[in-house]
């Protein structure tokens, strides 16, 4: 049966929580409306109902104290959050510990919605148990109906309501049913008085209470519950007799992957060149035409408008189609419920550099950009791991770096690029596995890999407007972090460039050379001697890619006073690079290109993945991390010229 539960009436109006309004003046219905907090267990469809209830009025940012992103949004004159997934209110990440916090805190939410899974009734109550021995109200939202129904498993919502004291409402986020009558359970929820709290004795052994959760989960199971007609092996059973396998997962996860970076590349691309197109071409026109009218043309301001904004929007908006792509595809794979198969395909990899197997999703968002892999290190219970999976991410080989890859790989290489490029991002997964080795056998001696602890749901088809909202929300993260970042610091470097350090010219009319820029990159240009690529050129674009590394290709095009190339034709920019890398190298220029790619791999990443490792694990080990990229870098670019200049 799925006959909605009695709900109880009252007339007192719930008191006013100043944490959790204080947060929701920043999204949501505004201080002083009732706030209602999503929980559940991850896959229980609880992202899916958030996105159902609130539409698009959905913002996304860190509670305050924290580094954990929050969504809120509004619905129906309430403040809706959508706390981070947890089984229990037992934390072992940052994410369930702000779940926990925010439950058994005074100011606590006024009504708490926990997501059930109907398929998997047992353990989804466990959570209902921990909340329900503390003064809150709760709505329980019973989900995965037709999931459970195909297994043959029947809940009856009025029993089960009946057993766990309080309403029980059936619905369907995914399709939109069931939400007016979740609407009027939490309405009444808002005017009863909170329950009094279940007591367990605070000084009772957490054995013994653990015990008593069970056995109340158990009687409600028994009381609700009919699985009479449950199938012993479901068809997503039988799928993971294949995806999950020894030999055979490994190979259909390496295709899956394989898949999403071909489809992002060339998908993405021409929306790419559209972008820069447009910002390089009618934009910086206009804007030029524009100064001209006003007479203004050739002065600081013109320099700073359409060298530096114009510049560094159009930079950031070159990313938005490549991220966007890549968000989606990887919201298909989660909403389908793959990625957690990956994990555990994954695992035995992760473990032998102490890391479970979900750290393979940061480490794979990395390689399309790096700025939302270390925001996804929060999916990882273990701080260690979490700090360990930071600082490996700058070594994933992000798609901004594939453009200088490309044009390097047809100047030196021709018709072998495309295995040179490949070749690249095999020497990514080599520098992850390594330099986590290394820190594992060192600073991390005592962390020990723990077993793999994932909920594998059922498979099912992705909805659109789940995956439009997913995207759009991650989409949203990535905007927010880097735009700001990249703008300020494209606007710097132009300064930089346009204050003269020697020779005739005045501010904004210097030589690249005789600028701050240039004379700080000369001086900097002989470390790179040992790797064969000592010319400042090369050095200042080095330092440009410091902000986006995609624009090393445009600083040498400034530098040269050369057009960019067009496609696959490096043209005469390419020539006059050729030239310059067999001058510096003496006569080995294949080796010095290699050694230049194998450095723009592995050092510094940009200042928008900078700003998130801040984030996410503090100023004193994103410093730590940028040494040991440096290192890495300088160290095996010399080691590549030196043995390859035996050879070319």
């Amino acid at each position: 049966m799925t006959t909605p539960a009695p709900l109880a009436t009252g007339t007192r109006k719930a008191a006013p929580l100043t944490t959790c309004h204080c947060a929701s003046a920043t999204g949501g219905a505004g201080e002083g409306a009732p706030v209602v907090a999503l929980i559940g267990a991850p896959n229980s469809g609880k992202s899916t109902l958030f996105n159902a209830l609130t539409g698009s009025r959905i913002t996304v940012g860190n509670w305050p104290g924290t580094t954990v992103e929050v969504s809120r949004g509004a619905w129906q004159q309430r403040t809706l959050l959508d706390l981070p997934g947890a089984y229990s209110l037992d934390a072992l990440s940052p994410d369930e510990e702000l779940t926990r916090d925010l439950l058994l805190a005074d100011d606590r939410p006024d009504v708490v919605i926990v997501l059930v899974d109907a398929a998997n009734l047992a353990r989804s109550l466990y959570l209902v148990s921990q909340v329900r021995e503390h003064r809150q109200r709760v709505v329980v939202a019973l989900t995965m109906l037709d999931v459970a129904t195909r297994r043959g498993i029947e809940v009856d919502t009025v029993a089960l309501s009946d057993a766990l004291g309080c309403p029980v409402v059936a619905l369907d986020p995914r399709r939109r049913s069931g939400l007016r009558g979740l609407e009027v359970a939490v309405a009444h929820a808002l005017r009863d008085d909170p329950p009094k709290r279940r007591v367990h004795d605070c000084c009772a052994d957490e054995l013994v209470k653990a015990d008593e959760r069970f056995v109340w989960v158990a009687v409600a199971v028994e009381a609700a519950a009919d699985h009479s007609g449950a199938e012993q092996l479901t068809w997503s059973d039988r799928i993971d007799r294949v995806a999950t396998a020894r030999v055979l997962g490994p190979l259909l996860f390496l295709g899956v992957m394989w898949l999403v970076f071909q489809v992002t590349t060339t998908v993405a691309a021409p929306l790419q060149d559209f972008f820069d197109s447009l910002f390089s071409g009618p934009v910086t026109d206009g804007a030029l035409a524009g100064f001209a009218a006003l007479g203004l043309s050739g002065t600081w301001i013109e320099g700073l408008v359409v060298d530096g904004l114009i510049a560094g929007v159009g930079m950031v908006l070159t990313f938005v189609p490549l991220m966007a792509l890549m968000f989606v595809l990887l919201a298909l794979l989660e909403d389908s419920g793959y990625l957690a198969r990956a994990a555990v395909v994954t695992d035995r990899l992760m473990r032998a550099i102490g890391l479970p197997g979900k750290a393979f999703l940061p480490l794979v968002v990395g390689f399309g950009c790096n700025v939302p892999a270390i925001s996804a290190t929060r999916i990882l219970g273990d701080g260690r791991q979490r700090l360990l999976t930071a600082l490996l991410v700058p070594f994933t080989s992000c798609t901004a770096r594939l453009t200088v890859y490309v044009m390097l790989g047809t100047v030196f290489f021709r018709e072998w690029a495309g295995t040179v490029v490949f070749a690249m991002y095999l020497v990514s997964i080599l520098l992850v596995v390594g330099t986590g080795l290394l820190l594992r056998g060192t600073l991390w001696r005592t962390m020990g890999s723990e077993p793999l602890v994932i909920d594998l749901p059922v498979y099912q088809v992705p909805t659109l407007r789940l995956t439009a909202a997913v995207t759009w929300t991650r989409l949203q993260g990535f905007l927010k972090t880097a735009s700001g970042i990249i703008v300020v610091t494209v606007c710097a470097v132009w300064l930089l460039q346009s204050i003269p350090a020697r020779g005739a010219g005045g501010f904004g009319d210097v030589p690249v050379e005789d600028s701050v820029y240039g004379v700080a990159a000369q001086a900097i240009t002989p470390v790179f001697a040992p790797a064969g690529f000592a010319q400042w050129q090369t050095t200042s674009a080095l330092v440009v890619g410091f902000v986006a590394k995609e624009a090393v290709i445009s600083s040498w095009a400034q530098t040269y006073a050369l057009d960019e190339p067009e496609g696959d034709d490096p043209g005469s920019l390419g020539e006059r690079i050729a030239a310059e890398f067999a001058q510096s190298s003496g006569g080995h220029p294949i080796p010095a290109a290699l050694a230049f790619m194998v450095f723009l791999l592995a050092y510094t990443p940009c200042v928008a993945t900078l700003a998130a490792q801040v984030r996410e694990i503090g100023l004193r080990w994103t410093v730590f991390g940028i040494g040991l990229q440096l290192v890495v870098a300088w160290t095996l670019a010399v080691a590549v010229f030196q043995i390859g200049s035996l050879w070319w």
